[in-house]
C-alpha cells in the first residue's frame, strides 16, 4: 500500500503561481512514476503532468506546457507541481497518482481556484 498526501492548493488570482506537493509513504520501493491529474466540476479527470521516478523524465498535457513544471525529490518521496501563469480554466481539484509495481494509488486531492 502507498499513501499519498497532497498539499499546496488554494485561491490565487489569474497570472499567479502555486506549488503543489504530494508526499508518498508506505510501500514506495517499487515506485516508478508519479502523475498529476485534475478534475473540474462536472468534468472528467484529466492528465496534467507526469515524471518517471528513476530518470526524471517529464511529460505534460498541451494545456499546461510552458506554464507548469513537475519535479521530484527522491529522498523525500515527494513530487511537486509548480504552476505559473495560472488561468481561471486551471481551476480544479488536483490529484496525485503513484504508479508502483502492482498497481496505482491516488491522493485525496487538493483544490486550486484561480479567480479572474
Amino acid at each position: 500500500q502507498v499513501q499519498l498526501v497532497e498539499s499546496g492548493g488554494g485561491l490565487v488570482q489569474a497570472g499567479g503561481s502555486l506549488r503543489l506537493s504530494c508526499a508518498a509513504s508506505g510501500s514506495t520501493s517499487g515506485l516508478y512514476r508519479m502523475d498529476w491529474f485534475r478534475q473540474a466540476p462536472g468534468k472528467e479527470r484529466k492528465f496534467v503532468a507526469a515524471i518517471t521516478w528513476s530518470g526524471g523524465i517529464a511529460y505534460y498535457a498541451d494545456s499546461v506546457k510552458g506554464r507548469f513544471t513537475i519535479s521530484r525529490d527522491n529522498a523525500k518521496n515527494t513530487v511537486y507541481l509548480q504552476m505559473n501563469s495560472l488561468k481561471p480554466e486551471d481551476t480544479a481539484v488536483y490529484y496525485c497518482q503513484a504508479t508502483v509495481t502492482g498497481g496505482t494509488y491516488w491522493g485525496q486531492g487538493t483544490q486550486v481556484t484561480v479567480s479572474s
